[in-house]
């Protein structure tokens, strides 16, 4: 039985609309494998190896096994290294015996979602190491529609720690509420007003952050300022609030950034452009 849980996240409901997406059910002459009912006999069975072909972190294997277990509850799955673990290339992730159809009509959905979410987790992983302890990285929304709480999930195999999760748990003032606003401490001041704990104000200019801070808000955003404006923020802030360097961080330039001093660094390609992990499953005759 699989036990993997996340908070807002049906594995259950997502693993059924990826399958029937791939099934074609509801179309025309959809909801069957049609290649593996014509070739493979109903009663065969497969053994199985997942491994990757490149070194990685690892995201993903109990979302794989659900995709198998769905198809064929009796299914032996043998899941062989932890989440976030991190792995040279050739390593053996997960083990599978049971249904030959099974297997070959879940094959894809499973390997998609394990090698996109290593994928996002090795990437955390390379940008977290660039850091030399320095700073935390945090992830963004640039997300895929409908895939957020998996991906978000992938940075944290990977060591990043997760922004806000949407739109619901923390005001993020950017700056065309500023400018609807007539200013940030007034933007601030009204999100306050409106009984909102968490409040991130996006600056642009050092002297955005006074406002900023005098009306209320708990987290300074610097969005796309160079070294010296970021040292100078640290200072100006002074620990009276969180700060976060965001914008164009890339990985050749994190390491400097995050020695800046600031408290966080978010960087959006961790879930926008993470390549996918190049991650195989083989399968033998039993």
């Amino acid at each position: 039985m699989n036990s993997f849980t996340l908070p807002g996240f049906d594995l259950e409901a997502f693993v059924r609309a990826t399958l029937d997406e791939d099934l074609g059910v509801g179309l025309p002459g959809g909801g069957h494998d049609v290649t593996s009912e014509s070739v493979i006999p109903a009663d065969a069975r497969f053994s199985g190896v997942m491994d990757t072909r490149d070194a990685i972190t690892v995201a993903g294997l109990p979302i794989a096994a659900a995709f198998f277990h769905a198809l064929d509850p009796a299914m032996e799955v043998a899941i062989l290294v932890d989440e976030g673990a991190q792995v040279p290339a050739g390593t053996d992730l997960m083990h599978l015996s049971g249904n030959a159809r099974a297997m070959l009509t879940a094959e894809r959905a499973a390997l998609n979602t394990v090698q996109h979410l290593s994928g996002i987790a090795t990437m955390a992983r390379s940008y977290v190491d660039a850091m030399q302890g320095n700073a935390v990285l945090l992830d963004t929304r640039k997300t895929i529609p409908g895939l957020r709480h998996l991906e978000k999930y992938a940075t944290r195999m990977g060591g990043a720690q997760n922004h806000r999760m949407g739109l619901w748990d923390a005001a993020m003032i950017k700056d065309n509420h500023v400018l609807v606003a007539g200013g940030v401490g007034e933007a601030v001041r009204r999100a306050r007003v409106a009984g909102v704990q968490d409040i991130i104000c996006e600056v642009d200019a050092v002297s955005q952050i006074e406002p900023a801070l005098a009306a209320g808000a708990s987290h300074i955003l610097l969005d796309n300022m160079n070294l010296d404006d970021l040292r100078a923020s640290v200072a100006l802030i002074a620990g009276r609030a969180p700060c976060e360097a965001s914008g164009g961080v890339r990985l050749d330039t994190i390491a400097a950034i995050a020695a800046t001093g600031v408290t966080y660094v978010s960087v959006g390609r961790l879930t926008q452009s993470a390549p996918a992990a190049d991650i195989g499953l083989d399968f033998t005759p039993l």
